[in-house]
């Protein structure tokens, strides 16, 4: 079953979902060449201890950082290290924070300096993915439209979408029921309810879908080494729409 809000209940998430906004604002702001991921996810720990709130990935299943920060063919779940990020690099920064009992989640794929026009393409197209996923979204559309949608406009720009991870229900749990695959059929899956909170995160790659975990049993990278980028938001279903909560 999923998962269904009460008003309360989102009113308590729109300041998790603020600061994850504005926490990746303020990365995008400073992100550059020569920063190593791990003072990026420095700069993402001190922001959201400064709200009052706590970074939901540090210690999660053992997560080590309180950031996801994912460089060129690394798709999700890159462990920020020592690390150095190079001009035309693409850096994905994934992040939640935990205040008033709840989570919000949101990620950004950044360009440093000047990168490719495939590399631009693919950030673009990945950004572009997420307002296909939730055109005409709102209570009863079935899940799998949001993924049809997703996956039609990646293909049709000659990238593929990320088979192993997916979007995700949210609220007092980071991950809770349904998954939100960025593939699927049209006219399938479970009617979304109104008040229904969940995470759209297109993960697009340039090359194939196929993703390796590394020996750290998080770094997800694509097999063929190829360039991935990766766009959420936290988003409300609602009766005749959708509200997005970390835009």
């Amino acid at each position: 079953m999923i998962p269904v809000k009460t008003e309360e209940e989102i009113e308590l998430l729109r300041e998790p979902c603020r600061i994850v906004k504005e926490c990746l604002a303020f990365v995008g702001e400073h992100i550059r060449a020569g920063m190593t991921t791990k003072e990026v996810d420095d700069l993402v720990y001190r922001f959201i201890k400064a709200e009052g709130a706590e970074p939901s990935c540090l210690g999660y299943y053992g997560y080590p950082a309180s950031a996801c920060v994912s460089v060129n063919e690394v798709v999700v779940h890159g462990i920020p290290d020592g690390r150095v990020i190079c001009e035309g690099d693409i850096v994905s920064v994934d992040l939640c924070a935990y205040k008033n009992g709840f989570h919000g989640d949101g990620a950004r794929t950044f360009c440093i300096g000047e990168v490719s026009e495939e590399k631009k393409k693919l950030v673009r197209v990945t950004e572009e993915c997420f307002f296909k996923g939730i055109e005409g979204l709102k209570a009863g559309t079935p899940l799998y439209d949001i993924g049809y949608r997703v996956q039609k406009h990646a293909e049709s720009n000659g990238f593929s979408v990320i088979r192993a991870y997916t979007g995700h229900g949210i609220g007092r749990e980071m991950h809770e029921d349904p998954a939100v695959l960025n593939y699927g059929r049209k006219g399938t899956g479970v009617r979304l309810p109104a008040n229904a909170v969940i995470c759209i995160e297109p993960m697009i790659a340039a090359g194939n879908w196929r993703v390796q975990v590394q020996d750290d049993g998080w770094t997800a990278v694509t097999t063929d080494g190829k360039p991935a980028a990766h766009y959420e938001n936290t988003v409300v279903i609602r009766e005749n729409g959708v509200e997005i909560l970390t835009l």
